[in-house]
Parts: structure tokens; sequence; C-alpha cells
């Protein structure tokens, strides 16, 4: 057995990939663990680093940076291209309100680390950083930190090992408290986190108004021998006509913009219960007879939208009803139906439905897409470019009057805002990002473990040998209380008095955090994907804080 004692040195690359696929099922193993419903999650893989690390199982520090980082990249990017098609909607509907209480956690952060933990506690300044960086388990604003401490010169030559340190020791606390205040903001407040993720998402649509189908009777003689297309206001209305039944006709036919009317016919239209309304008023009356079960070949077929040379273009620029007599009346987009209106451009992934023939319908199919294979496929090369923006945007130095040390969104911050716009464009030329939801959630997930099997085994190196001295506790106490005492301060608020949603809350903690573990948890106590909408949207902002915080206050050490 002596080669696996030496493998360390002999082979470094295997001894990490060995290393961390054993804490990875450690961890996985741990967070399976549950009492009464709850349980570690995600952060079990942490844990299970640091007792892998505080046993010798060290990685080189070169692979460890490198994984560490890669991981982090994989995780915030994915979630980035999951969040990107949503996130500027909720940008306008609650963006606002989540910053300003993500720059209070911010602020009550600084005060806590300032007041409490440096001068009550009398923990040295630098090391309050590094606790700092831990408790809010924010890497960038480590780098900050020592960056700052290098471009002081010798001065500070002696304490360079201090924010570090810290940092290991307050990190797993970090983690920890995040997850416990969500827990305590759970069951104080007595809520269903399920029943709040399902309300979130009602929250989430509202303005939306459902689609709905009418029958409408043609009575209005200003409409004889008018196409449908011209009938005044139909476009404004946004509603679409997609079947006519001619007086006296035994079938029903497919309608399109092009399709005349004579009073006696009976048509259906397609949108949203308000628009009907007042499209019925200008068309007639309403109708008994059903035309989706009357007789005729007419049939309906939900197709997604997979073929690339279709992608950026409008309904009305497809002419699906001039070529094939096909009429396009609702496109789903991210669980969101809506009126198929002619400006309405498609994206990868979206379904429409087509009303039509089946000889018609299946010439339009073949322009779509319809493609299993290729909504299951994960194209590397747009996503891999994606990440390479991101790294690159994130290195981008930022400078501000009065700091020496420029500041950056780091390698984190920067493919998350890259990936959200880069998926809310959907396509530039034959570039496409999209990722499948599975694909995406199991890119995540490795990402996650990586990261935090990394940061395990690098604090077990000397965790435990210094949080069980006398100095070492009061280091963990006081980084506990930076993680707990603002994010339970903000929960506290944003529930009692501004009524947010516990789903909104969950998110804006972790993203005021920026902890991914905590993300991973809410997302899994939700059973819901909706925390990382929250999430990514005070995201950016806190990253640039709490970099720009960490490089001010070393400066005043």
């Amino acid at each position: 057995m002596e080669w696996i004692t030496k493998m360390s040195e002999l082979n470094p690359v295997a001894w990490a990939v060995l290393v961390l696929t054993l804490t990875g099922a450690l961890g996985l193993l741990f967070a399976s663990v549950k009492v009464r419903g709850v349980g570690l999650g995600i952060a079990g893989v942490l844990f299970a680093g640091i007792i892998l690390g505080h046993f010798g199982f060290h990685i080189e520090k070169e692979i460890l940076e490198f994984v560490r980082e890669f991981g982090l990249i994989l995780f915030v990017f994915t979630i980035g291209l999951q969040l990107g098609p949503g996130f500027f909607a909720s940008l306008r509907k609650q963006g606002l309100k989540l910053n300003v209480l993500a720059l209070s956690v911010v602020l009550l952060g600084i005060v806590t680390t300032l007041v409490f933990v440096n001068k009550f506690l009398g923990i040295d300044l630098i090391a309050s950083l590094g606790l700092f960086s831990g408790a809010t388990t924010n890497t960038p604003s480590l780098g900050a930190t020592q960056q700052t401490l290098k471009s002081l010169g010798e001065a500070f030559a002696d304490k360079a090992t201090l924010p570090s340190l810290a940092y290991a020791v307050a990190y797993p606390g970090g983690v920890f408290g995040i997850i416990l205040t969500l827990l305590l903001l759970r069951f104080g407040f007595r809520i269903n986190p399920e029943q709040e993720a399902d309300a979130y998402r009602k929250e989430q649509r509202k303005g939306v108004d459902p689609v709905e189908r009418m029958n409408i009777l043609v009575k209005n003689s200003n409409l004889e021998g008018l196409a449908i297309g011209d009938i005044p206001g139909r476009k404004e209305i946004s509603v679409v006509v997609s079947r006519i039944k001619r007086l006296g006709a035994p079938e029903v036919q497919t309608a399109t913009d092009q399709t005349i009317l004579h009073q006696g016919d009976i048509i259906l239209a397609v949108g949203s219960k308000k628009n009907l309304e007042k499209f019925r008023v200008i068309v007639g009356v309403e109708s008994d007879v059903n035309l989706s079960k009357a007789p005729g070949r007419v049939v309906t077929r939900k197709i997604v939208v997979t073929h690339k040379a279709v992608l950026g273009k409008t309904i009305d620029q497809l002419e699906l009803d001039e070529r094939y007599s096909v009429t396009v009346t609702r496109v789903s987009r991210t669980e969101i139906e809506m009126t198929a209106l002619p400006e309405l451009a498609l994206q990868f992934g979206d379904t429409v439905q087509l009303v039509g023939e089946e000889e018609a319908i299946a010439k339009a199919t073949k322009e779509l897409g319809n493609s299993v294979h290729a909504l299951n496929e994960t194209n590397f090369i747009p996503i891999f470019l994606g990440i390479a923006l991101g790294v690159l945007l994130g290195m981008v130095p930022f400078h501000f009057s009065g700091i020496p040390v420029p500041v950056k969104l780091g390698i984190a911050g920067g493919p998350l805002v890259v990936a959200i716009i880069l998926s809310r464009v959907g396509r530039i030329g034959p570039l496409v990002w999209y990722m499948p939801g599975n694909a995406n959630l199991a890119f995540r997930e490795l990402g996650i473990v990586l990261f935090l099997a990394c940061v395990g085994v690098k604090a077990g190196e000397h965790f435990f040998e210094k949080v069980f001295t006398q100095e070492g506790l009061v280091w963990l106490g006081g980084g506990f209380a930076i993680t707990v005492i603002p994010i339970l301060i903000v929960g506290i608020v944003a529930r009692a008095f501004l009524k947010l949603n516990f789903t909104a809350i969950s998110g804006l903690l972790a993203g005021s955090m920026t902890d991914p573990p905590a993300l991973a948890f809410a997302n899994a106590v939700c059973k819901s994907d909706a925390p990382s909408v929250a999430y990514a949207t005070v995201y950016p902002l806190t990253m640039l804080l709490r970099i720009v915080a960490a490089q001010i206050i070393a400066q005043m050490g």
C-alpha cells in the first residue's frame, strides 16, 4: 500500500482526483442525511472536505485553486443561463427593493465587523477582514484584501497570512449560519416553502394574462368581404384568429390573415379574456358553437422551435399563414404562455401551437425544427465562448477614486453577468446560448461540489488546531456574528414588515452573502429554482460592494 501514500508526490493530479471524488461522495452522503426533514444539503460536501483535510488529504495548491475556481465558474454560469430569460422582468418588478435590502445586509455586515468584532471582541482588523470574507463566503473580497495588503508594502507583511486563516475559520460558520437563519425564518414565521414557491411563481406571472379561446359569430356588416388581417384594431387588440366555419358549411377551415369574412361566419379567436371581449364587440356576438370540436380537417399541434434559421425571426416574418395556411396561436416560453403576436420573436426551445391541416402543419414543422435531439443536445462552442467572455469581464479593472487597487467582478461575478445577458439574447449568428434543463442541473451540481470540496480540504488543514484554541473560538464567534446578525435582521424586516415571499427572501439572503451553497440549500428547501431569480438580482451589486468594502477597510488597518 506504499504506492497510495506516495501518490500525492508521484502523481499529484491522480491524487487530487481521488481526494475530490472521495470528498464529493462522502459529502453527498452527508447531504442525504436528514433529521425531521432538515439536513445539511449541499453544504455536507464542505464539511466532508474539512474532515479529510484534517486527516492529511491535501492537494497541491495550484491544482486546488484551479479546480475550486473552475467549479465556481461552472456553477454561476449555469445559474445565469437558467435565469437569463426571466431575470430582467424580475429586475423591473422588484429589483430595486431587493437590492436595497441586499445593500442593508452588506452595510450591517461592515458595521458588525468594525464595531462588534474589531472593537468589542478586540480581533485584529486584518484578521477581522478575513472573518468578513469567510463569514460572507466571499472569496473575491478575500483576494481583494490580500492584493491591497500587498500593495501597502512591508509594513503589513507579517499579517499577510491572517486573512486566509481567518477566512478558513469563518467560512464553515458562514455557510451554516446562512442555512440556520433560513431555517429560523422558516419555522419562526411558520412558512411552508413549497406553498411559498407556488405563490412566488404566480406573482411572477402577474400581468401575463392567460390565453383563452372565444367562438364569435360575425354580425358586423362592415366586415363583409374584409380580410381577417384588415379587421380594425385586431393587431392592437392582440388576438389571433385560427379557425373559421362558413355559414352553412359542414366543416371548419383554417383561418389566416388573408381569409375573407362574411356575415354569419363563425371564427375562433385566441387571446386574453379582456382582449377577446374587445374583439367580440367589433366582430359580433359570442357563439355556442365550439369550433375546436367541430368536424373538419383542421388540427392543432404543439411544435418546439429548434431550427437555427428561424431563431430571432418574428411570427410575422415567418409568414407561415401565407405560405402554408398555418396559423400560430400561442407561444410557450419558460412556462409562460403568450398570444402569438406578429411581432413576437422566436427563441430556441419555444413551444408554438400551430393550427392547420396535417399536410400544412408538417411543412411548417419541418421549417421550425421540432427536433427532440436538438432540444436535448448541449452545444459546447457557445458555452465555452460564454465562459471565456465571463472570465474576461471578471478581470476588467474598475478604478475608483481613493482606492489604490482596481475593483474587479472576479471569476464569480463576470461569468454570472455574461450568462444572464447571453441567455436573454438567446442567439448571435450561429451561436445559440441554450442548455437543456437536465444538462444545466448536472453541470451546476458538479460545479458546486468541486468548489465546496476544494474549500473544505483547504480549510481542514488548520481548521481544528485553530478553532479549538481560545483565539480560534473568539474568531469563530465573531465570524458567526458577521454572518447571522445582518441577514437575520434583514430577513425579519423583509418578512414581518415588507411581507416578502420566503422564496424571494431566501434567494435575497443567499445572494447578499454571495453564497452558492446557501442558494443550493434554498432551492432544495423550496423544491424550486425560483430563489435563484432573487439571488441573481442582487448578486452583481453585492459582489461589487463586498470587494470595494474589503479594499477600503484593509487600508484602514
